[in-house]
């Protein structure tokens, strides 16, 4: 194995590296923007009823 085998397969790694934490990030963005919806449409609700 010599020393350009080697930063290859490297430069391969953080490359998958990378990507795994962009889907990481991407996945943990739309939780949170999911979850802020959610409770906004939960207290509208909860508004409405306080009306009637």
């Amino acid at each position: 194995m010599s020393e350009d085998d080697h930063s290859e397969r490297t430069e391969e790694e953080r490359k998958a590296n990378r990507l795994k934490t962009g889907i990481g990030i991407g996945i943990g963005s739309a939780a949170v923007v999911a979850a802020l919806l959610y409770a906004n449409h939960a207290r509208k609700k909860k508004s409405d009823k306080r009306k009637d």
